[in-house]
């Protein structure tokens, strides 16, 4: 492992699982919280990149008793937002017009496809099968198992059109376009900030993460004890930190390896 640079200027991190704990208090570990604040005041910028809508980020930052904020979040998995004044946060545009065209068009172009898909998955599984306003399909599965079934099929009926992208987080699944996703959202950040992955950590624990861990966005990869199998090996393959100790500890732990 390279040791870090003191020119990090970047530091994107998961939510739930990689440095938030439900039913923790704080949510965040107050040490974790000091580092990410200290960061903040040396210039380093901090986004949270989580598949949570804002309004339920947000709500969990204020009930968790958390006094550090994200300069930037990443929402949904794609949406950015900016910090403004105290704690709001408001959308980076054009960036967010062309997400929600881009997801618009497509699911629109397969709707008879999508349509089909529904059907199929509802006739064959007793899960729970929805939309809303960021995917034509979501699933809750009842267990693991169950969805890993259900996104077999997903992908099965979608790999034809090579835009449409299975997002998953352990027992729950959505569409999306493959051009939004944690990691070119980070890379659109990149962009704005004019950071580059050199100076960037990225740091995260299940499968929905593993689009911006990954050494094209970011030098120094990190995840907690509790990571899923598919994650701790691509951070391995990666050359990242894999932490001993779980969550916001095991991130904590990370950056102080890495010398941040």
């Amino acid at each position: 492992m390279s040791v870090l640079t003191p020119d990090v200027r970047l530091v994107s991190t998961d939510f739930d699982g990689t440095i938030h704990e439900d039913f923790v208090r704080p949510g965040i570990p107050a040490a974790l919280q000091q580092k990410l604040a200290a960061l903040q005041r040396s210039g380093v910028t901090w986004v949270i990149n989580t598949g949570r809508d804002l309004p339920s980020l947000l709500t969990s930052l204020r009930m968790a008793d958390i006094r550090v904020r994200p300069d930037y979040v990443v929402v949904v998995e794609r949406e950015i937002f900016q910090r403004t004044r105290g704690d709001n946060y408001v959308a980076v545009d054009p960036w967010n017009i062309h997400c929600t065209e881009s997801h618009a068009a497509l699911f629109a172009d397969l709707r008879e496809v999508l349509t089909g898909l529904k059907a199929q998955l509802s006739q064959a599984h007793r899960a729970q099968f929805y939309e809303d306003k960021y995917s034509p399909i979501c699933v809750v599965a009842q267990d693991n198992s169950q969805m890993d079934q259900i996104e077999g099929e997903v992908r099965a009926v979608t790999q034809p059109f090579p835009e449409v992208e299975a997002v998953r987080n352990s027992v729950y699944l959505r569409l999306a376009h493959r051009g939004y996703s944690k990691g070119t959202a980070l890379a659109e950040l990149q962009r704005l900030l004019q950071v580059t992955a050199e100076h960037t950590v990225v740091a995260g624990d299940h499968l929905n993460d593993l689009p911006m861990l990954d050494r094209a966005y970011a030098r120094y990869l990190i995840t907690p004890q509790n990571s899923v199998p598919p994650v701790r090996t691509k951070v391995r393959l990666h050359g990242g930190y894999l932490a001993s100790r779980p969550s916001g500890l095991g991130i904590l732990e990370g950056l102080l390896a890495l010398g941040v």
